[in-house]
């Protein structure tokens, strides 16, 4: 009897097993189609443009803080070669006009030197475009779609964010090593906030959108550095090719990390069309204008298959972008470097307003 019933109880416990394993069999296939069919098509659903919009500026503004790092360190680079290389003092001036600050800071009253200056841009509260503004902009962004990022991407900016305020509490004791570091901080910031987007985002309008928005800045930021090389660094008299022209172009390439890759492109000597060339019409060199205009074409059309419809957006892209495919250096320098420059930062921009038309209202 005690057997019989053991042997009951082992056959009902078999039965329970065997119910609890069924329970978790893969759902019948019409289930699953159904399933995937409902979800993909609630994340087809497109963000609010307020949405868009804070995504874009806010890569902008990332971008533009890394740039004016790096415009600094070129112009610090430049004002602590000897006299014989540096000649005309225009350093301090140039770096206000490759950020487009020139102006703002005209309005200050104050003079045009190494201090002055490096305050303006990087802890002063009355230009908008200094880096502690575009931080504290960037994280204004990121907290209004904090939904919309990764964890790295926020803490990346928050964390910035936070740091950024200590030294800036402590700015008035700044030495020339603690300003290096200071600089090299908003760099490394980029860069992790950069990777956590490329790494961490999904592949859909908010990571468009963003891209978009970083490679419109970055191609903007070289185009000036660009512009203001013979305009304001390079004096009257002296012979392109010089001493002096060689420190310069030096000192932009390595603004832009580019000093590397000259070399490992042209390897020969340091050549302004060379220069020209690698940050112009270089598809390999990220921070190139075609470069650029690559990745926001692809990433405009990302945006336009999403939303079913192409616009005056992607007709510009492509029209930028095939004019750098056919374009060449002869040209560009025959026709004048600052003209072609000029040209490049109306088109950029009409770009810019384009989009916010398109997409970001």
């Amino acid at each position: 009897m005690l057997d019989g019933q053991r042997s009951l109880e082992d056959f009902e416990r078999r039965g329970q097993d065997a119910g609890e394993a069924a329970a978790h069999l893969p759902a019948p296939l019409a289930t699953i189609k159904q399933d995937i069919i409902r979800e993909r098509a609630q994340t087809e659903r497109h963000m609010l443009s307020s949405t868009a919009d804070n995504l874009y500026w806010l890569a902008r503004y990332m971008e533009r803080a890394d740039f004016l790092a790096r415009a600094i360190e070129a112009s610090r680079r430049l004002a602590a070669l000897p006299k014989t290389y540096g000649g005309a003092d225009t350093e301090w001036e140039s770096v206000l006009l490759s950020s487009g600050a020139s102006d703002a800071f005209e309005k200050t009253g104050e003079t045009v030197n190494e201090a002055n200056v490096i305050e303006f841009l990087t802890f002063s509260r009355e230009n908008a475009g200094s880096i502690r503004n575009c931080i504290e902009f960037a994280r204004t962004n990121a907290r209004a779609v904090r939904t919309a990022l990764t964890v790295e991407m926020w803490e990346a900016i928050n964390g910035a964010y936070l740091e950024m305020k200590a030294m800036e509490a402590r700015r008035g004791a700044y030495s020339g090593d603690e300003l290096g570091r200071f600089l090299e901080f908003v760099k490394q910031t980029s860069l992790t906030y950069d990777g956590g987007a490329y790494r961490t985002m999904l592949r859909n309008d908010a990571y468009w959108f963003s891209r978009v928005g970083l490679f419109i800045e970055r191609a903007d930021n070289t185009a000036r550095l660009l512009d203001v090389k013979y305009h304001v660094l390079l004096p009257e008299k002296e012979v392109v090719g010089g001493s002096l022209d060689y420190f310069q172009w030096s000192a932009i390439l390595r603004a832009v990390s580019a000093h590397t890759a000259y070399h490992w492109v042209y390897r020969t000597s340091m050549k302004p069309w060379l220069v020209a060339d690698l940050l112009i019409l270089r598809p390999e060199m990220p921070r190139s204008l075609i470069s650029c205009y690559e990745s926001i074409v692809r990433n405009l059309d990302h945006l336009a298959r999403a939303h079913g419809r192409q616009g005056a957006a992607q007709r510009q892209a492509r029209g930028v972008y095939g004019k750098l495919e056919t374009l060449n250096m002869e040209s560009v320098f025959q026709g004048g470097l600052h003209e072609f420059v000029q040209g490049f930062i109306t088109e950029n921009n009409k770009l810019g307003a384009l989009i916010s038309e398109q997409y970001l209202f």
